[in-house]
């Protein structure tokens, strides 16, 4: 795939002439002038066509230059990509279409099995602290080998990465199955198992986040990313749902059957990709330091050191609400598991109005990713102190919409802001900042909620986060030339607050524009 160097951006023939009708030069052939606007003035093509072959950015290996294509692709500071054209406009891809569907079902299998696996757990010990281990040994990889995982992600084709990692996840979730219908599973199986799942997972993620540029290109990302979230998040709300019935009905271990036979959507929907129609990133070399290159990488690049800091800290106090939640049940509200659960599902649809939100908007800029942190952290102060059960959960609902706003800001513009042989590094160092943390900041958050209770945990929780956001917006600020201004009264089009230079000069940083 050709890039633009750092900075620049390559205009294509359409955004060309619209730049010259803005201008006040005459233009030599008045014909070709009238032409030109006609064709900036013509409305995006939105919704949802009937085939894959009419998405007007797709283009093939053999022509990478193709109009109505800008290749400003890894940095947010060349022209402002182009807006989306709609909620669902990355759906035109006919590729993402078949891993969206795929993952359609394969993240409700996943559901299922997390339901089903602590329950089995729970069922076989009676302890809590069983399925806090097993939990562990799932996200333990991630903490210890995150980093190598983006390496990998690097160095091989994504594509058919995904197909060996998402096999061997079918493979793991069938032996479980058999073990577990069998009669035969202990609970040191199941440790086993997890930690598995945990070591493919720490492939599996960064090489999955990375690969949906190669199919949507960057004028896409951000709405893909979304929409992505949102299969998540509706996942999460069906897949629990069925594994309660399959539990009650037949037992565990079909449930861990049924998210086998799921991957095989995933896996179906990979190889009915057309690879001519791929933006494939190539491979880089074996070489060593290459992990060290990465770490290097991020660290001199300010708009992806502080966002990737950010994220390390919302993830590892932000968001630790199993342990919260469960509290706030039993202890604060003394409600049962019905309404328990409840509170889990108004938090899931939260977040799923917030991806398809985040759907909507263009790619993000900073000050989006830094605002939506801190609207997370001071919603969690104030459900800290909400007076009853269904104000609680209506305070969640809101934390789901800024949360998951806030994680799609930082997925998609690390990935747009990232050279493309860099991306699976990148990627591997987020999902290592932000998940990686839970076996940090999980405990730390049990031990202030069991010691002084849930409302004071998510109050810690919610302090830490909004305390983050606003440190890392300072320091961007600073960083770039930039001072906040407040004009209450901003007239049409202006902005409340907004970041402006300090000098008054337009400045011309990489790291201001992305603000």
């Amino acid at each position: 795939m050709a890039v633009a160097p750092r900075g620049e951006t390559n205009v294509t023939p359409t955004a060309a002439a619209s730049a010259a009708i803005r201008t006040d030069e005459p233009t030599t052939d008045p014909a070709a002038a009238s032409a030109a606007a006609a064709e900036a003035q013509a409305p995006a093509p939105t919704g949802l066509p009937g085939n894959g072959d009419d998405d007007p950015d797709e283009r093939t290996a053999a022509d990478p230059a193709a109009p109505g294509r800008s290749r400003s692709a890894t940095s947010p500071t060349g022209a402002r990509f182009t807006r989306p054209g709609g909620m669902f406009s990355s759906l035109r891809v006919r590729n993402y279409r078949y891993y969206f569907a795929g993952q359609v079902v394969s993240n409700t299998g996943t559901w299922m099995q997390r339901i089903a696996q602590d329950w089995l757990v729970l069922s076989l010990t009676g302890s809590p602290l069983a399925v806090g281990i097993t939990t562990a040994m799932q996200f333990l990889p991630m903490l210890l080998l995150g980093l190598f995982g983006g390496v990998l992600a690097d160095r091989m084709p994504k594509r058919r990465l995904l197909i060996y990692t998402q096999g061997a996840m079918g493979l793991l979730a069938a032996g479980l199955a058999v073990l577990t219908v069998g009669g035969v599973v202990t609970p040191y199986y199941v440790y086993a198992f997890a930690l598995l799942l945990g070591l493919v997972t720490v492939v599996d993620n960064p090489t999955r986040q990375a690969f949906v540029s190669e199919m949507v290109g960057p004028k896409d990302l951000a709405n893909a990313v979304s929409l992505n979230a949102a299969n998540f998040q509706t996942a999460r709300l069906v897949g629990p749902a069925v594994a309660g019935l399959l539990i009650a009905a037949v037992g565990s271990g079909w449930a861990f059957a049924v998210n086998a036979l799921s991957f095989a959507a995933v896996i179906g929907g990979l190889l009915a990709m057309r690879e001519s129609e791929l933006r494939p990133t190539a491979p880089i070399a074996r070489e060593k330091g290459q992990l060290r290159e990465g770490l290097r990488y991020v660290k001199e690049r300010p708009e992806l050191l502080w966002p990737m800091v950010l994220a390390g800290f919302i993830g590892t106090f932000g968001f630790n609400f199993p342990t919260l939640l469960s509290g706030f049940a039993y202890d604060t509200f003394k409600v049962g598991a019905g309404q328990y659960g409840l509170l889990n599902t108004a938090m899931a649809i939260g977040s799923l109005a917030g991806a398809l939100l985040a759907a909507r908007r263009g790619v993000p800029r900073l000050r989006r990713l830094v605002g939506a942190a801190l609207a997370f952290g001071a919603l969690e102060v104030v459900a800290a102190f909400a007076p009853d059960y269904w104000t609680f959960a209506l305070l969640l609902m809101l934390i789901g919409v800024f949360g998951l706003s806030f994680n799609t800001s930082v997925n998609s513009m690390l990935q747009l802001s990232t050279d493309p042989e860099m991306r699976g590094r990148v990627m591997g160092l987020l999902v290592l900042v932000f998940t990686g943390g839970t076996p940090i900041g999980a405990p730390v958050v049990g031990w202030v909620t069991a010691s002084y209770g849930p409302r004071l945990g998510l109050l810690a929780c919610g302090l830490v986060s909004a305390a983050a956001a606003g440190a890392v917006g300072l320091v961007l600020a600073r960083s770039a030339d930039l001072r906040v201004r407040f004009d209450l009264h901003p007239g049409r089009g202006g902005r409340v607050v907004a970041f402006v230079p300090r000098t008054g000069a337009a400045s011309k940083s990489e790291l201001a524009a992305a603000c």
